[in-house]
């Protein structure tokens, strides 16, 4: 039986690798910030094509980013199914569990891409003070209780299973549901960032991500958060002082 549940958890890891790594290598391909997508080219009026496009774009750059953080979580879970019945029950629940979490962030990318949109319709000048007073407040939420609350939960796995609890692949869903969103709130100012400060650009996508993976995995993750915010509370003073800067930080992603 143990070894049942080591196999199950060796290929839960297996599996999340192979689908990161895919990921990653959409995103080396061709990366976000050069498709159309993006704003650069996008009409000024939003389509149901677009929508999608961007939204399937954004839910593998999510993947790309966000699975290799989750990984000890989903791990974990996967070792923690021991009332499974079966090996396809198992595979079931941590399935639905991993399916939840991805497609939560894939639904994030609908109010993005509409902001994307809005970016198009803005001055250079509003735009850079946008750029400014998004880095402020990012900067201002890595140092808030709620980013600490939040990523307390992300960073300890076990306390996260054992007080959420749920049996069954029902159970997967409700605990995955949980999960993301605790992860949507430890996360989003800086997928707002990386949106109008970065433009998506591969640059920032890659920082972003060793910034997501090293608050929540590195052991003094809550001074990284910290120190992220300090920088990026400062990075915006920067660029309301010279708005310059904000064509500079865009420019230096595409």
């Amino acid at each position: 039986m143990l070894r049942a549940f080591q196999r199950s958890t060796i290929i839960t890891y297996a599996v999340l690798v192979g689908v990161t790594v895919a990921a990653w290598l959409a995103m080396l391909r061709v990366p976000m910030g050069e498709r159309d997508m993006t704003g650069m080219e996008m009409t000024m009026t939003p389509t149901l094509a677009d929508g999608l496009t961007f939204i399937a774009a954004w839910a593998i750059m999510m993947a790309a980013m966000m699975l290799p953080s989750a990984m000890p979580m989903i791990g974990l879970y996967a070792a923690m199914q021991r009332d499974a019945p079966t090996a396809t029950a198992r595979a079931a629940e941590v399935s639905a569990f991993t399916a939840v979490y991805v497609v939560l962030w894939a639904i994030s990318g609908v109010p993005i891409y509409f902001a994307s949109v809005a970016l198009m319709a803005v001055a250079a000048s509003t735009l850079a003070y946008t750029t400014a007073g998004v880095l402020i407040a990012a900067g201002i939420f890595q140092l808030s209780p709620l980013k600490s609350v939040c990523l307390r939960h992300c960073r300890s796995p076990l306390g996260f299973i054992l007080g959420h609890w749920r049996a069954g692949w029902r159970g997967g869903v409700t605990m995955g549901f949980a999960h993301a969103l605790y992860c949507l709130g430890c996360c989003w100012a800086l997928m707002i960032v990386l949106v109008v400060a970065g433009a998506m650009g591969l640059p920032w996508v890659l920082l972003i991500a060793c910034v997501v993976a090293a608050e929540k995995i590195l052991p003094r993750g809550e001074w990284v958060a910290r120190t992220t915010g300090v920088v990026l509370a400062l990075l915006g003073v920067a660029v309301a002082i010279e708005p310059g800067l904000a064509a500079a930080l865009r420019g230096a992603s595409m």
